[in-house]
């Protein structure tokens, strides 16, 4: 079986289109949590998340929609959430609300989670570098896929492998492209994957929709 990994869409509209538009043919997708924050399409997002990815677990930014105040010390962040509280529907801040943190898929052979597997670090940021540290997680899986760093990147672990698939919405890994990563589950095969898309045209809605300026400009540098 094929699995679209997504994750970090982050109300980035293009990105999205673009990934789902460039993704090979695939079983099914499957999300790692943060449709909502920074950019100006959360709705629009939130919509097509749920009518393409058969599993989504929720984010840091999912979880504290109704509470952007949460991220003062972050403007960028903060705007991102007010914009998102403002425009999104009940019904779509309930979808939200009722993430679970955790799924699995696959016949319950891989973990998906947003960012650390252990509830009690739930927020904690694990980049590639420290996914050999995830080995005693692995349990009975034979993979965990996590986002939240928004850094792409894949490692084989004792009895599994991990992955992040990059963020479709925001990249911080030095690459502006929109991220995301194909598992082929029968011969645990990951295949990372970026595909461009028109910042201008995200540039020119954050600006329309006042989220700060810098929230469009670090795109350009996958920062």
């Amino acid at each position: 079986m094929k699995v679209g990994l997504i994750s970090d869409v982050h109300a980035n509209l293009p990105a999205l289109e673009a990934v789902l538009d460039d993704m090979p043919a695939v079983d099914r997708i499957v999300c790692a949590g943060d449709v909502i924050g920074y950019n100006p399409w959360p709705a629009e997002c939130v919509e097509r998340v749920r009518d393409a990815a058969v599993a989504t677990v929720r984010g840091n930014h999912d979880r504290t929609v109704e509470t952007p105040e949460r991220y003062r010390a972050n403007r960028m962040a903060e705007a991102g959430l007010e914009h998102a509280k403002a425009s999104l529907s009940a019904d779509q801040r309930a979808w939200l609300d009722g993430l679970p943190r955790a799924e699995t898929f696959a016949g319950g052979r891989y973990l998906l989670v947003h960012s650390h597997p252990s509830a009690e670090r739930e927020d904690a940021y694990v980049y590639p570098e420290e996914f050999p540290n995830l080995d005693r997680h692995m349990g009975e899986y034979d993979g965990i896929i996590l986002g939240h760093t928004h850094v792409q990147g894949t490692r084989a672990v004792a009895g599994g492998v991990v992955v992040n698939p990059g963020s479709v919405g925001q990249p911080r890994d030095g690459d502006p492209d929109a991220g995301y990563a194909v598992l082929d589950t029968q011969r645990d095969d990951v295949d990372l994957r970026r595909v461009a898309y028109d910042l201008d045209r995200v540039s020119e809605a954050v600006a329309d929709a006042r989220l700060p300026e810098r929230t469009a400009a670090r795109l350009y540098k996958g920062e």
